[in-house]
This record gives structure tokens, sequence and C-alpha cells, in this order.
């Protein structure tokens, strides 16, 4: 398959669902293919530790690679289980005019949501949305993951392209901030949506060209990639299998807090209905210098252990200084006999970085690329 097919346009399978679900620090779709096609070949084992929306995964399978991917924050695997594997059309629309019959019954509980809620949406979308939040069983059942899915990546966004009032699509705004947004800006009703129609079009566009062809085996970990590589590193202790390419983007030390950034989502799959600091460990990991130093130790630590003898490391990192001092310093420890290439990545005319595709905006933009290759 041609690459310039998927990544422009949405005439094939492929490309339609290359770019499926907004995400913060998203991994262009472009640079993902021109990555696997360079570094790696047909029929080679991939691995990435902080997959994200899973677009290193879709391109090495789309590519006709092996990837496996691990992700900890559910927005980003439920967008990458999904888009590698969707679960039939006809199923989903008969799970989604399931949900309509019975959303009005959740009228109470959208009734007793914050003021936030409904001035973000209308009460026929909330009712919906309370239905689905408490119905679909996005964890087990694939039809429910497509679904659900497909409702998180228009959650919220512009007026007109999402279900809500006027929002940014890839990163959640605090409630009390967007009151009085809402309010200075005189739009105090949200839009009238009719969910079941809104939702049917937007699968019908979705699966027009029918689902991806990725390979078999190709898959997302929904899990801590410290614990999860370990059970990676058993399996292949069985199997013999390893990894020739190891492509990834760790979160940036400082700048990501996805339980802030995507506390509407995650209410959506679950969570509190009031956005809020989370308390569990690994989840304070991006703002501790230690923290983050000792998550990447262990990561690329037991990553080195996985990786085949004639293998390519490949980073995208921030430029700013402890972050890019500190994965090069660990990048230097667990993979001595490699031989290091850095590529800067300036912001040129007409590019985004990763971080201002989510919207965040920093006085020196960029990224930088750390590759190793065993010497």
């Amino acid at each position: 398959m041609q690459i310039s097919n998927i990544v422009n346009g949405r005439s094939t399978a492929e490309a339609r669902w290359a770019r499926y679900g907004p995400y913060y620090a998203m991994f262009p779709v472009e640079f993902a293919f021109d990555v696997i096609r360079k570094y790696s070949k047909k029929g080679d084992n991939i691995i990435d530790p902080f997959a994200g929306r899973c677009t290193s995964v879709y391109a090495g399978g789309v590519l006709e690679r092996n990837a496996i991917g691990i992700e900890i924050n559910p927005v980003g695997w439920l967008y990458g289980s999904v888009k590698l594997n969707p679960a039939p059309l006809q199923d989903v629309l008969q799970r989604l005019d399931f949900l309509r019959k019975y959303s009005s019954e959740y009228q109470q509980e959208a009734d007793s949501l914050p003021q936030f809620y409904h001035m973000c949406y209308c009460n026929d979308v909330l009712c919906f949305l309370c239905a689905a939040r408490s119905i679909l069983k996005w964890r087990e059942n694939n039809v429910d993951a497509t679904l659900m899915s497909t409702v998180l990546i228009y959650l919220h966004g512009k007026i007109g392209e999402g279900i809500s009032n006027q929002m940014r699509m890839t990163m959640s705004m605090g409630m009390n901030y967007s009151i009085e947004w809402w309010t200075r800006k005189n739009l105090l009703t949200p839009p009238q949506v009719d969910p079941y129609k809104f939702f049917k079009d937007r699968l019908l566009w979705r699966y027009a060209k029918g689902i991806p062809h990725v390979t078999k085996g190709t898959r997302v970990i929904l899990g801590d990639s410290t614990k999860e590589l370990q059970t990676l590193l058993n399996d292949t202790k069985k199997t013999g299998d390893k990894f020739s390419l190891l492509f990834t983007s760790p979160p940036y030390y400082a700048v990501t807090d996805y339980h802030i950034d995507q506390w509407l989502r995650l209410w959506m799959l679950g969570g509190s209905s009031v956005p809020k600091a989370e308390k569990d460990d690994h989840k304070g990991r991006f703002g501790n210098k230690q923290n983050y130093k000792e998550l990447l130790e262990n990561v690329f630590g037991k990553c080195y252990q996985l990786m085949a003898p004639q293998s390519t490391i490949y980073v995208r990192t921030d430029k700013r200084e402890f972050t890019l001092d500190t994965t090069i310093e660990v990048l230097d420890k667990h993979f001595p006999d490699y031989e290091r290439k850095i590529l800067k990545k300036p912001i040129t005319p007409g590019t985004r970085t990763q971080t201002q595709l989510y919207g965040k905006d920093f006085q020196s933009p960029g990224e930088v690329d750390i590759i190793l290759i065993r010497k």
C-alpha cells in the first residue's frame, strides 16, 4: 500500500481510521509511517511502551509489522484498540439504537449533574451520555468499545463538529473556566443535537471505505508499562521473539497531566464528574523530577532486554533541558552498545509540535529525536 494514500486524504479505510481519536501530544501520522518504513521491515516486531492513541502501533500493523503498544490512559487505549480492530458496523449501529431507546430512563441521573453539564450539552445528549456511561461495557466488549470511542471523539469540540457547547476537541477545559467563558460569549444554551442521528452519520462516514487491514496480532495493552513489560519479558523467554524497533515518545516532564487534560472523557469512562487531581502514584510521575527519571529508568531498562541483536531505538522527546538531558542519560545507560544520533526538530512555518497539536504552547517549541542503533 502506498503510504501517501494513508497520510493524505480519506480515500482508503487505512487513511480514514489513521487519525481516529483526538489526543494531546499526538504523533503526526506522517512521522509514524515514515519511521516505521525507514527503520523496520515487513514481519519485524515493534514495541511502543508509551503508545498514546497508538499511531505507531497502527502504522506498524498497516505496514505488515507485528506491533505491540502499552498505554496507561484508557482514552488513548480505547482509540488505539478500536482503530486496530473496529467492530462490525451493523453491530455498532444496533447498540447505538439500544442506547437511543433507553436514554430517557437516565433523566434523573442527568438532572443531578453539576451546572457545567447542562451548559455543555442539551438534555437529549446528556441523557444519552448518561445511558452510554452506564450501559456500555467498553473494557470487555468490542462493539461497546467501538461505540464508546466514537462518543469520546465528539464529546467536545467546536459547535457543529461535536455534541457540546463550544470547546476544544483535544483537551477538556475546566468546569469554572468553561462556564465563565460561555457566559462571557453569550453561549448560555448548548446546541440542540439528536445524538442518535449525530453518531449514526459519523459511524456511516467512518466505515464508508471499510475497516483497515492490520497485521494479525497487532495490539495495544491497557496498563502500566513498568508492569506490563515484565509480562512481555516472560513471554519472550518462552517464545524467543525479540523486537527490532522500539519507537516511542515518553510524556514530557511537567507538560502533561492527562487526568486534568482529559477529565471529561475520563468521566465518560466512569470517572469523577468533577475534575480533580488523582492520588495514585503513577499519576504523579511527570511532575516530579526523581519520579520521572525512575519511570524512564524502569521502562527503558526492561525494553533493553526485549530488543533483538540488530535493533533500533527511536525516541521523540521534548527539547527542554531537563526532559532531553534525562532521556539521553537514561538511554545511554541502558543501551551502552548502541550508537546515538540526535535529530533536532525545530518548528518551521506550517509545522506544529506534538504539544501544540493538543493546544499548549511554549516559549521554545520543538522536539528532538534520539536514534540509537546497535554498534
